[in-house]
């Protein structure tokens, strides 16, 4: 397919060059057993300081050693509103030796050896997926939606630490939404030695994590109008974060679909539309996407409010 062709649909693809039929996929090895873990702190048990040490320590950790940061807001005594911090890691090896990496480079999270629990690699799969623990992975064969949830999700990508003060507002803002679900997942280890044009994605090296704001509702919350009022809602929080996330361009994921930052109509591919969002998703790789898909499907036949035009010959 050539190599233009094979660098853009492996990051860049998201149904803009044409239907992938199969796969070759190159597999790495996994140790026998890894060791996972969630450490839970409300806001009274420090979360807010470990949110900030967790932003400091968690791109510079080992490359085996992965934690997300995970916040949510919860109802205690009396209906009050806290916010519960969830820390979540994976570390490729056995917890013996997480446990000293843990003391070395994260003693304040107070990480327990009862904390830990060792399994295999396609177990862990499930713990990721919220099943408890002990659960059969034939699970992972049912495919059927019990429960329809309605989503709106948006992104963003930090290189600077959110002050305090500014996870203080976010906290608030998370208990006023309710119905929000926030990752913060880490870049550094091995995301470090992978250069902004080797993939067509190029947040690699020099980011220190990566944001998921996803607001969700069901049709018992109201129908429309509930869609509209968590709509508002993820918009006004995305507002206020602006001040500490990426700029010029403000960077977003594109697994998230976030028609907010840009989209063309559902039948046109306007070159000066795409290049807007496309710079939010691929930085300048765009323009490399773009001479691919002129080349490939010079007639974009294949296309989406948010995918890759054809590079325009004046380019």
């Amino acid at each position: 397919m050539g190599e233009d062709v094979f660098w853009a649909i492996r990051g860049g693809g998201g149904t803009s060059f044409g239907v992938i039929l199969s796969w070759k996929i190159k597999l790495v090895h996994v140790l026998r057993k890894v060791t996972v873990f969630k450490v839970q702190r409300t806001l009274d048990q420090g979360a807010t300081d470990i949110a900030y040490s967790w932003q400091h320590i968690a791109p510079k950790l080992p490359k085996h050693l992965f934690i997300r940061l995970q916040p949510e807001p919860i109802t205690i005594g009396n209906g009050n509103k806290t916010i519960r911090v969830s820390l979540i890691g994976q570390f490729l090896g056995r917890s013996r030796k997480l446990m000293n990496l843990m003391n070395e480079y994260f003693p304040e999270l107070g990480l327990q050896q009862n904390d830990c629990i060792e399994m295999s690699w396609v177990e862990s799969t499930l713990f990721w997926a919220g099943f408890t623990n002990g659960t059969s992975i034939d699970v992972l064969l049912n495919r059927v939606v019990e429960n329809k949830v309605f989503f709106k999700t948006k992104s963003d990508y930090y290189k600077n630490v959110i002050p305090k003060q500014g996870l203080v507002s976010l906290w608030e803002m998370l208990m006023d939404i309710g119905n929000i679900f926030v990752q913060l997942n880490p870049h550094g280890g091995r995301m470090d030695e992978i250069s902004e044009t080797e993939t067509a994605v190029h947040r690699r090296c020099g980011y220190l994590f990566k944001v998921q704001y996803t607001v969700y509702w069901s049709e018992s919350d109201g129908g429309i109008g509930a869609a509209k009022r968590y709509v508002e809602m993820s918009r006004r929080l995305y507002g206020a974060m602006a001040q500490y996330a990426s700029s010029d361009p403000r960077e977003a994921f594109l697994n998230y679909r976030d028609l907010d930052i840009g989209c063309n109509g559902s039948n046109d591919t306007d070159f000066g539309v795409a290049e807007v969002y496309g710079t939010k998703y691929f930085n300048n790789n765009i323009m490399r996407l773009a001479s691919v898909k002129a080349i490939l499907d010079p007639e974009s036949f294949f296309k989406n409010e948010e995918s890759i035009p054809p590079l325009p010959s004046s380019h």
